[in-house]
């Protein structure tokens, strides 16, 4: 079925009158998505703000809508706080737009904040030239599966018993949409609004359940977005075994069953008997409701962790963050036990998940115990919180954080019921094969970055992008947050952050997902809502503020709070933005680890998430081109490194390209880092403008800006070799010959490295020995040399001082390899 909606239904949007245009003097901030959309609209406590009743008027102004997109109100909440948030949905021509979504933060009437993710949408049709039956066909070919649940007569009669509807079905019924096109290798139509239809196809075998999006013009899948997530590859969540506990069961007909219905509308807890069907699950019973003998070969006992567990989970929902169950309406928590994906295999099942309406696990086989215990049910459990709060996608950064939050759910439910286990390790006591399933506190030590990008990043599009990987960019901001930590991470960006208390940086995390995450989400959305959050509940110049600040600094996003080694955050930058990039934009910045393409970003892109590290003194090479839409016109190319930090670009040395081209090809410059370069996270600013007066600040017509950060290491101390900043502002094609000039200093290339380090000594001179020590100032093992080489590909990531000798002198300088 089709869903339509009524234009009269809707919160339409159109022009205002002048009158109206208030949006610059209320809104205090502005925080932009990397399309250059608002994230978050902070607003001045003393300017005439909006009120509620004004929402049409606060999302036209501060969204810039136009008379296609209107917004619908789709539910309105009360926090302890005594906010009151107000959500809409995004619609485009009376076409739902997907993962798009914005609400209103206000308190007593008055609107303090807005925040969510709005999609530009202009000249799409919504008329689609593939029908819905055609559409599911190309989405079941992409799932290909053997057997689905519609075409089980059990389970369909199950369901309309379950729904207590008897016109129930799991057969998917399609729905028209708009979402980005995720999955194209196209870069014209990837990541862009797309005329979907929407299915929810539920596999039975082998076992999956996603909404598949299908292109209603091409028939082309362009999203899948998981239903089922499962907490692993091969298998899922581990954690430690509850040992004797009490739980509530339901008398019945002379004996016990795990069922009880004091909590919400109750918890139950199913036998599949090594089956892989619900509706053939029986109950598990006890004559005399001491249920010791269900420790056997069977691992029956298994049902009794789950069953705990769920209650468990339930208690630390209610108590500490005052949600009656995952959906905070009291949505009854139906567990499955002894549950096999493909029964009389020979082979137990491992895994566990969440399937959008149960919770399901299996027995374990080679990898894994039964996977039953209290942070498995909390982290799971947490996927149906996530559901009904942020609905983060799950696929890529989204996921990443889906992921990520059930792991903190599952860490602060274990700390919250037995706070002497191992809070900080997932899956430590039931994985056969490794230490542990995830670490929280080392996520390097089971293959999870604990940097953004850093080492271990997964950046393919397995597992849904990485999801089940880089999510220990989060678990590792969870645990810094909580307890505190000192140190260096990959990017070579030094931190000491003070924890806060495992207590409070849940209330933060939860206020963050369940307030002001949106589906299409990423780590840096996650950053600036996290800093609102804790905002919200302790002030703005709290400590624990700038604790969540410093903690996001330390993996790798964003800039730090304060202090002399972060620089201004993104918000003391001035904006810069083009207007008009109907003819020509950005398509290329590549410096270091930071390689992005791109097409056309609405005139600023805010890529401050992307980091690379420079050392102070070090020669570099910034790439760049510019995409046409059609003529390759003149344009002015500008680009700033912010390098003392101080929140502007006018100082000496700080513009590092400086020229003109009329070329749509890759462009090259050559600059020297200052040896008087502060250390830390700053600002790199790019600009492209057809006008040569356009200065870093301030809006100007055709072309665009964007910005990325950079981590200055090294510094002044070890600059001994004279270097002197300065950029080279001619603009190069990258490939062409230019006349090379004897080298008067020593320098390395390409810096970053991956495999091989070029040494260019002063003269020429041969180099006759070299040592390499890592930031502790380690010697690390001899690399192998040769014609002035330096082979360093088995080095881990990370910075390193390389000492060089020519026999009469010795020189020092830093590299990065990535």
């Amino acid at each position: 079925m089709t869903k339509h909606y009524s234009v009269a239904a809707l919160l339409l949007l159109g022009a205002l009158p002048t009158a109206y245009a208030q949006e610059a003097t209320r809104a205090a901030q502005k925080f932009l998505a990397e399309d250059g959309t608002p994230a978050l609209v902070q607003f001045r406590p003393e300017s005439s703000a909006y009120t509620l009743s004004q929402a049409r008027q606060a999302l036209i102004e501060q969204l810039q809508l136009k008379s296609d997109d209107q917004m619908q109100q789709a539910r309105t909440e009360t926090d302890n706080l005594g906010f009151v948030h107000e959500k809409y949905n995004q619609f485009y021509k009376g076409i739902k737009v997907e993962h798009a979504a914005y609400t209103l933060h206000a308190k007593q009437g008055k609107v303090e904040s807005m925040s969510g993710q709005v999609e530009r949408i202009s000249g799409l049709s919504v008329t689609p030239s593939m029908d819905a039956a055609a559409a599911l066909q190309r989405a079941l070919a992409f799932v290909g599966a053997t057997r689905y649940m519609w075409q089980d007569a059990a389970e369909e009669a199950g369901l309309k018993q379950q729904e207590n509807n008897p016109s129930a079905t799991y057969r998917p019924q399609g729905e028209l949409v708009i979402v980005r096109n995720e999955r194209s290798t196209n870069p014209l139509r990837h990541s862009k609004p797309t005329l979907a239809w929407k299915f929810d196809v539920y596999a039975q075998a082998p076992v999956s359940r996603a909404y598949i999006y299908v292109d209603a013009h091409s028939g082309e899948v362009v999203l899948q977005d998981a239903i089922i997530k499962h907490a692993a590859a091969t298998g899922t969540l581990a954690t430690k075994y509850a040992g004797s506990q009490t739980s509530a069961t339901e008398s019945i007909n002379g004996s016990f069953r795990l069922r009880e219905l004091t909590r919400g509308s109750g918890i139950e807890t199913y036998n599949c008997k090594k089956g892989n069907s619900y509706t053939s699950a029986v109950d598990f019973t006890d004559a005399d409701n001491s249920w010791t003998e269900y420790a056997n070969a069977n691992f029956d006992n298994a049902a009794l962790d789950a069953h705990w567990g769920a209650q468990t989970v339930y208690d630390y929902w209610k108590n500490v963050h005052a949600r009656n169950s995952y959906n905070n309406a009291g949505a009854k928590i139906r567990s499955y036990i002894h549950f096999d994906d493909t029964p009389g295999d020979g082979r137990g099942y491992e895994n566990a998940y969440w399937n959008g309406s149960v919770m399901t696990y299996g027995d374990g086989d080679t990898r894994f115990d039964p996977l039953t215990s209290l942070d498995v049910c909390a982290h799971e459990i947490g996927h149906a919180v996530c559901s009904s709060t942020a609905n983060l996608t799950y696929s890529n950064e989204s996921g990443a954080l889906n992921e990520g939050f059930s792991d903190i759910w599952g860490a602060a439910v274990e700390y919250y019921k037995a706070p002497t286990k191992a809070t900080w390790l997932i899956g430590e006591d039931i994985d056969k094969v490794r230490p542990s399933l995830r670490s929280m506190s080392n996520p390097n030590a089971e293959g999870q970055p604990d940097t953004y990008k850093g080492t271990s990043w997964y950046s393919g599009t397995g597992d849904n992008g990485g999801v089940h990987t880089n999510s220990g960019v989060l678990n590792h901001w969870f645990y810094i947050l909580s307890v505190g930590k000192t140190g260096t991470n990959d990017i070579g960006s030094a931190y000491s952050v003070t924890g806060i208390g495992i207590e409070a940086a849940a209330k933060i995390a939860y206020r963050t997902e369940s307030v002001y995450l949106t589906a299409s989400s990423n780590y840096a959305a996650a950053r600036t809502y996290s800093i609102q959050a804790a905002t919200d509940l302790y002030g703005a110049a709290s400590t624990q503020v700038t604790a969540v600040t410093n903690a996001w600094y330390a993996v790798g996003v964003g800039a730090a709070a304060g202090g002399a080694t972060p620089p201004p955050t993104a918000g003391a930058y001035c904006t810069s933005k083009g207007t008009d990039v109907r003819y020509e934009w950005i398509d290329l910045v590549r410096l270091g680890s930071i390689s992005r393409t791109s097409i056309a970003d609405g005139g600023y892109y805010d890529g401050t998430a992307l980091n690379t590290t420079l050392t102070a003194g070090a020669a570099q090479t910034i790439s760049f081109s510019a995409g046409f839409a059609s003529t390759a016109y003149t344009e002015y190319w500008k680009i700033f490194i912010d390098y003392n930090q101080d929140g502007d670009f006018t100082d000496s040395g700080e513009t590092v390209v400086n020229g003109s081209s009329s070329s749509a090809a890759t462009l090259s410059s050559n600059f020297t880092v200052p040896a008087s370069a502060k250390n830390g996270v700053t600002r790199l600013r790019i600009l492209l403008s057809d006008a040569s007066s356009t200065t870093s600040c301030g809006s100007y017509g055709y072309g665009e800006t964007e910005d990325y950060s950079i981590t200055i290491s090294g510094g002044a101390a070890i600059a001994d070799n004279g270097l002197v900043g300065g950029g080279s502002m001619g603009l190069t094609p990258l490939g062409a010959t230019t006349a090379q000039s004897t080298t008067q200093r020593l320098e390395l290339y390409p810096n970053p490295a991956t495999d091989l380090l070029r040494i260019a000594m002063p003269g020429n001179a041969k180099v006759v020995s070299v040592s390499v020590t890592d930031i502790r100032g380690v010697r690390v093992a001899a690399s192998q040399l040769e014609d002035n080489q330096l082979n360093v590909g088995a080095l881990a990531k990370g910075i390193y001082t390389l000492t060089v000798s020519d026999g009469q002198k010795v020189f020092h300088q830093r590299f990065a390899k990535q």
